[in-house]
C-alpha cells in the first residue's frame, strides 16, 4: 500500500499577512544562518508562501533585509528617542540604553545588524540603502549629546558631534565584537559602558555644584 505525501503547509496569499509572515521568517533565518546563507526558497518554506511572493512584495534580496532592518529600526529609534525626551538626568538614559542594549542582543537585532553591515562592504546596493540608515542612528545620538552638553553647561574644547562620533562608533564596534564573540575578559565592553555611566554622574554632580566623589582607578 502507498503511503500518502505529506501535507504541503497551506500558502498564504493574503497581501499584508503574507508580507508580515515573509519578513518573519527572513528575521529567523538571517539571525539563525546569516545573509551569505539567506535563500529566498527557504524563506518562503518557512513563511508557508509560494515563493513567486517573495518577487512580487520585495524587488530583490536587498530590498527583503531592508524592509526587515526597517520593521524592527522604526520601533527601536522611536524606543531611543522617547528615552531621551524623558525626565531623567543623562547617567540615567545610559543606564536605560545600556539595558535596551541587552534586550537587543538577546532578540536578535544586533546579530540581525551586524550582518547586514557585513555585507554591504561588498554588496554596493545593499550598502546604499543600509548606510543612510545607520545614519539615523548616528543623528538620534549626536541630538542626545547636545542636549547634554546644553543642560551640563559644560564648555569644551571639542564640538558635540565629535562625542556623538566617539559614542556611535563605540557601539558599533562594541556590536561588532560582541557578535563575533569576543568575550567580556578580553574586550571590556561592559565595563567601557559602566565607565561612561560613572564619568557622566561625575559631570552631573559636578554641574549641580555638589562634591565630586572620588573615583578609585581600577588596577590593570
Amino acid at each position: 500500500m502507498r503511503r500518502s505525501a505529506p501535507a504541503a503547509k497551506p500558502v498564504r496569499s493574503d497581501g499584508q499577512a503574507t508580507r508580515t509572515l515573509i519578513l518573519e521568517a527572513t528575521r529567523r533565518r538571517l539571525c539563525e544562518g546569516g545573509y551569505a546563507n539567506l535563500s529566498v526558497r527557504d524563506i518562503a518554506r518557512d513563511a508557508g508562501v509560494n515563493h513567486a511572493l517573495i518577487g512580487y512584495h520585495f524587488r530583490g534580496k536587498q530590498q527583503l533585509v531592508l524592509a526587515v532592518l526597517d520593521e524592527a529600526n522604526e520601533r527601536l529609534l522611536k524606543r531611543q528617542s522617547r528615552m531621551y525626551e524623558a525626565e531623567a538626568s543623562t547617567s540615567q538614559k545610559w543606564q536605560q540604553a545600556c539595558a535596551f542594549y541587552e534586550d537587543d542582543l538577546k532578540s536578535g537585532f544586533v546579530r540581525l545588524l551586524m550582518e547586514l553591515m557585513g555585507a554591504s562592504f561588498h554588496d554596493a546596493e545593499l550598502r546604499a540603502g543600509f548606510v543612510p540608515r545607520m545614519q539615523a542612528w548616528h543623528e538620534l545620538v549626536e541630538s542626545g549629546v547636545n542636549a547634554f552638553i546644553d543642560e551640563s553647561g559644560l564648555d569644551l574644547p571639542v564640538s558635540g558631534r565629535a562625542i556623538a562620533a566617539w559614542v556611535a562608533w563605540f557601539w558599533f564596534g562594541m556590536e561588532a565584537g560582541m557578535t563575533l564573540g569576543v568575550a567580556e575578559e578580553h574586550g571590556h565592553q561592559r565595563e567601557a559602558l559602566a565607565a561612561v555611566g560613572t564619568l557622566l554622574r561625575l559631570v552631573e554632580t559636578k554641574a549641580a555644584g555638589k562634591p565630586t566623589a572620588r573615583v578609585r582607578r581600577r588596577s590593570t
